[in-house]
């Protein structure tokens, strides 16, 4: 099996990036337009409508979801260059579950964000970052970051999911299933990563609980899957 992706056996973001007419570009360089791109975007509405409280969160949403590229690429290259059963690969990259769980991610927080939380809390979050009648095009921006940082979190949830089935599917010689535990490991530390929006969810107690509880689920399930291997 070759290092190389082909059309079904690639991440959606990987088949954007690289079905996108005319552009060739490497996952380096498409990683370092992403970051600059929306972080550009971040501070000029920010300058523009007067949001200093949206920049910091925003910046580091960034990060995440831009460290997340990067390493959903790292992963997806680790697997494809193991001999790895087509059942697994097909599972993994060609089912397309990471954007169904993105999408009913996204959904979910748009849910809490304006219907629930504004209910709920004294200082809705919304509120927090952009104000009593924030504009309409940093909110378009905030929830473009959060569906980047969301799908990611989706994609990662996957992967340790499918790990954990190949754990109990395969068994594979030490070597190979040293490596299977390496790019695991990778797929840990883009979880471990999203703690840091922690401290933009403090005040919000079920966001906070469900992303620490992402967290805790992704490396328990990894943690049982590399017992198994």
């Amino acid at each position: 099996m070759t290092s190389s992706p082909e059309y079904g056996e690639t991440w959606v973001y990987e088949s954007l990036v690289g079905t996108v007419p005319g552009l060739n570009v490497s996952a380096r360089m498409a990683v370092g337009i992403q970051f600059v791109a929306f972080e550009a975007a971040i501070l000029v509405i920010a300058a523009v409508y007067d949001l200093p409280a949206a920049v910091l969160p925003g910046t580091v949403a960034v990060v995440v979801a831009t460290i997340g590229s990067w390493l959903m690429v790292q992963f997806s290259r680790s697997v494809r260059e193991l001999p790895t059963p087509e059942p697994y690969r097909r599972l993994l990259f060609g089912s397309s579950i990471d954007v169904v769980l993105g999408v009913f991610a996204f959904v979910t927080l748009v849910t809490y964000l304006f219907v629930a939380d504004p209910g709920w809390s004294e200082q809705p979050l919304v509120t927090d970052l952009f104000g009593a009648d924030p504009p309409v095009v940093a909110i378009w921006l905030a929830l473009l970051v959060l569906w980047d940082v969301v799908y990611r979190i989706g994609t990662c949830w996957w992967a340790s999911l499918v790990g954990l089935w190949r754990a109990l599917v395969y068994e594979f010689d030490p070597e190979v299933t040293r490596r299977y535990r390496r790019a695991d490991m990778i797929n840990v530390g883009f979880a471990v990563v999203q703690l840091l929006l922690v401290p933009f969810v403090i005040g919000y107690p079920l966001l906070l609980a469900i992303l620490s509880g992402h967290v805790v689920a992704v490396v328990t399930v990894t943690a049982l899957s590399r017992w198994l291997q």
